[in-house]
């Protein structure tokens, strides 16, 4: 039996060394954790620039939340994914540390349960 529980079919060149998974049990509503290298401007933490979406484009409703004292922000679906269905977690350039600089490049992270 395989201890992935989500099948992480492709991420962006350079963020593939940096998705782990970590999930003790499968579940359908998984939050994604997010861990950042520095502080982040709190204003820019919101589901325009980091979202969900299926792998045809539709959004899908998540609650975004930013651990300042910990520097990750974690993406909770509000309806559960559905088994066997791509999805593409997406974390755009607009998001911007304390200190006002971009990410270079936006990030995805394509996954099915």
């Amino acid at each position: 039996m395989t201890s992935n529980f989500l099948n992480i079919e492709s991420v962006s060149d350079e963020m593939k060394n940096k998705v782990k998974q970590t999930l003790k049990f499968r579940t359908g509503k998984f939050v994604w954790r997010i861990k950042f290298s520095s502080p982040l401007n709190p204003a820019t933490v919101n589901n325009r620039n980091l979202y969900v979406t299926s792998i045809n484009q539709v959004p899908l409703k998540t609650q975004i939340r930013y651990d300042s004292v910990n520097r990750y922000i974690e993406i909770e679906p509000l309806e559960a994914y559905t088994e066997n269905e791509s999805y593409i977690l997406t974390i755009t350039k607009n998001v911007k540390s304390a200190g006002g600089k971009n990410l270079k490049k936006d990030v995805q992270v394509q996954f099915k349960l």
